[in-house]
């Protein structure tokens, strides 16, 4: 048990998770969860750049060892590149920064109706999430967010300490390491309707999801039959 030790003297090492080390199988809190996730992480397949040597991955064991203890917390988004290649038949279950790659750039917590540790500075009796993120592995953006009422909170590592930023004019957030903005939108998707996180690029441009992009497609393809038949020709679409 971590007890009666200052927070800067706990010695934190990497070791990369057992195969039999036991990992909670927790299911997740609601059914808006895994629709979140997914949603941001579909417009990036569009960005092969973004994808090459990432790991972006949602419920999965983010882990270290803090005075010789393994721990392991779960975000509910992550995305770290550059990460080592699998090299496993088995799925991979995990994940230990600077053993198997970097730092994750940016790790989300979508907050339930009565959220949990996603707070909490604690680290002498359970090791909480914030703690884990801040002091442990020191990710340099962490974003909690509100599904309920579309409340965005992102914070940056600031001298060891997360600091809360103020969003542009637009009131977007830039995530540096995938060089995108980050921000809240409103509408439905996937059967739910709703506050939703999207991503812009730097012209302001939103990435779109794949029904957007077919869709996006289509009108196209239908202006440029209109103006075919306007000269004329009997084209069909």
């Amino acid at each position: 048990m971590i007890t009666q030790i200052p927070a800067s003297q706990l010695s934190i090492t990497w070791p990369k998770l057992p195969e039999d080390f036991p990992l909670p199988d927790d299911p997740v809190e609601n059914t808006d969860q895994p629709l979140l996730a997914a949603a941001l992480r579909q417009p990036l397949t569009a960005i092969p750049e973004l994808l090459q040597d990432a790991l972006i991955v949602s419920n999965f064991a983010l882990c270290a060892a803090i005075q010789g203890r393994t721990i392991c917390k779960a975000p509910d988004w992550m995305y770290v590149r550059p990460v080592q290649s699998w090299q496993s038949t088995q799925p991979r279950r995990s994940y230990t920064p600077h053993t198997e790659g970097v730092v994750p750039q940016v790790v989300m917590e979508f907050l339930s109706a009565t959220y949990g540790e996603e707070y909490s500075v604690e680290f002498t009796e359970g090791v909480g999430k914030w703690f884990f993120y801040e002091k442990v592995i020191k990710v340099p953006h962490y974003v909690i967010f509100r599904p309920e009422t579309g409340r965005l909170e992102v914070y940056e590592l600031d001298s060891e300490s997360y600091r809360l930023q103020t969003p542009d004019e637009t009131g977007r957030y830039l995530i540096p390491g995938l060089d995108l903005f980050l921000g809240v939108w409103e509408g439905t998707h996937e059967g739910r309707t709703g506050y939703w996180l999207r991503w812009w690029n730097a012209q302001g441009e939103l990435l779109l999801w794949s029904e957007e992009r077919a869709q996006q497609e289509h009108q196209r393809a239908e202006r440029l039959a209109q103006k075919l038949r306007e000269l004329g020709e009997n084209i069909e679409f």
